[in-house]
């Protein structure tokens, strides 16, 4: 999915993360249960319009008010379950332990289906 989110009015926390990939012997890629933090920042009214691609920019992503606001999310292709789209809620916790991360880039997400 490709997600466009436009910040109307107000201010809000923006938290955004890649899945980690890996690469095994046979050069194919992987996903795994590791996320890469890609954005996190202060947003406040008017910004430019934010568009999050599926596998690369924040597709998994959060906002938190910090006024009241609104912000507009155009999601394509829509959810779907049967299509392997279902809508989700996450959690993060930071990984403090991996060699290279003292800035806490890296996180392990658990999902809410």
């Amino acid at each position: 999915m490709t997600v466009f989110s436009k910040l109307l009015y107000g201010s809000l926390y923006a938290k955004a993360y890649d899945w980690v990939k890996i690469v095994d012997n046979s050069s194919t890629s992987k996903t795994i249960g590791l996320a890469g933090l890609v954005r996190e920042e202060i947003m406040s009214a008017p910004c430019e319009t934010s568009v999050l691609f599926p596998t690369n920019g924040g597709n998994i992503h959060s906002f938190t008010a910090l006024t009241p606001c609104a912000i507009l999310d155009v999601l394509t292709p829509p959810y779907s379950d049967d299509l392997g789209r279902p809508s989700t809620y996450f959690s993060d916790s930071p990984i403090h332990s991996l060699p290279g991360n003292s800035t806490n880039d890296y996180y392990i997400l658990g999902f809410t289906y």
